[in-house]
């Protein structure tokens, strides 16, 4: 926990590895967002292959099993990585359902 010496800001060196912190949550939130923006975006995919359009599955079955790979990761450590998890669950969800879609149309 940091003093703040009777101002808004921390000082001194905690003050710096507080920034570093804030900045880390806000990369790892904005990533997590547009990661999971990534895997929905497979919904065009999905409705060209109920069109009868098929996609090729090759891309997003590579997707899928990157996102288990990356959930299992996340879920394997000793402290869960959250941000990892929410942000590959998606990639599995959507990722099978493209796949399937585009053998069932």
């Amino acid at each position: 926990m940091t003093k703040y010496n009777n101002g808004p800001y921390p000082t001194g060196k905690n003050a710096v590895d507080e920034k570093k912190i804030r900045k880390v949550k806000i990369l790892g939130r904005i990533s997590t967002i547009m990661c999971i923006l990534m895997y929905v975006s497979y919904i065009p995919q999905i409705i060209a292959n109920f069109s009868g359009h098929p996609v090729s599955p090759i891309q997003p079955l590579v997707a899928m099993i990157n996102a288990t790979l990356w959930t299992g990761y996340g879920w394997s450590k000793t402290f869960k990585d959250w941000p990892v998890i929410i942000a590959n669950v998606p990639g599995i969800l959507f990722g099978f359902i493209t796949v399937i879609t585009v053998f069932i149309h």
